[in-house]
């Protein structure tokens, strides 16, 4: 009986804490939902600006694809389109809490009030920039459409891409905002971090499929490219709804992103409980 008891408390104490979480989630979202709305003129003015970097690259490629007789590797000026207009939403949803904001959390003594939370800390951070994204869809749709008006770009995407490039986008969100929380905490440790994001960023632009497709990339940057995280943030959902990629290609993308998404929630567990020793043990 004793046994059929604690299992009885455990199971309900899990349901308490999951039901703790989807309220804080829920909370989050739309609280940041709220003030994502409440500033949307603010908020189409950045994402406005964000748009010149993918333009500047379908221009360039688009002319190269018409120079070199119509295509580059498969890629037509139509199809060059269709994947840098994705690539405004992707690049919108990647927008996450970076490594430099950790800098004022640590100098203006924010990280000691986000100890006091009940929760770990970035549940807020995913909450809050997660209730943004939708505001960021739902304002993303009046600029691809103008952009679609202008480039007329080919995409003709299956159901299954539709659906894993729904599921894609958030993966990839999850996969950069723990990653970069991983790389933010290296803040405590040490103030002179600049190089080190600087060059991770670097990284990031060249082999994330963010400059141009991954398939057009020599064949050692796309060897590369798949030993890291990158891909599965920009390339791979790009690509999961412009193509071109096979049903196979798309079940290999989504297991990557969760291994991924694997590999990052058991980084951020491991460096958290070594961060806030080496940070309690400097501001104790």
């Amino acid at each position: 009986m004793t046994e059929v008891a604690t299992g009885v408390h455990e199971s309900i104490d899990r349901e308490s804490a999951v039901r703790s979480y989807v309220r804080l989630y829920a909370t989050l979202a739309r609280t940041s939902m709220m003030q994502g709305f409440q500033y949307r003129v603010g908020n189409y003015f950045y994402m406005i600006g964000m748009v010149a970097e993918p333009v500047v690259y379908l221009v360039v490629w688009s002319t190269i694809a018409r120079q070199q007789g119509g295509d580059v590797g498969g890629y037509t000026p139509g199809t060059f389109a269709a994947y840098y207009i994705v690539w405004t939403l992707v690049r919108n949803m990647n927008i996450v809490f970076t490594p430099f904001g950790w800098e004022q959390r640590i100098r203006e003594g924010e990280l000691s009030g986000h100890l006091a939370r009940p929760l770990h800390p970035i549940h807020y951070d995913l909450g809050s920039f997660a209730g943004w994204k939708v505001v960021v869809i739902v304002l993303w749709l009046p600029i691809a459409g103008i952009l679609s008006l202008i480039f007329r770009p080919e995409l003709s995407p299956t159901i299954a891409q539709i659906a894993v490039f729904g599921i894609a986008i958030w993966g990839a969100y999850l996969i950069r905002s723990l990653f970069l929380w991983m790389l933010g905490m290296v803040t405590i440790w040490t103030t002179r971090v600049s190089a080190i994001f600087e060059a991770y960023f670097a990284a990031e632009l060249l082999l994330s499929g963010r400059l141009l497709p991954v398939s057009l990339m020599p064949e050692w940057a796309q060897t590369l490219a798949g030993y890291l995280p990158f891909e599965s943030t920009f390339g791979f959902p790009i690509t999961a709804l412009v193509g071109p990629i096979t049903s196979r290609e798309l079940v290999i993308g989504l297991v990557r992103q969760f291994v991924w998404i694997a590999i990052g929630i058991a980084g951020v567990q491991l460096m958290w409980r070594r961060a806030i020793k080496a940070y309690t043990a400097v501001n104790g």
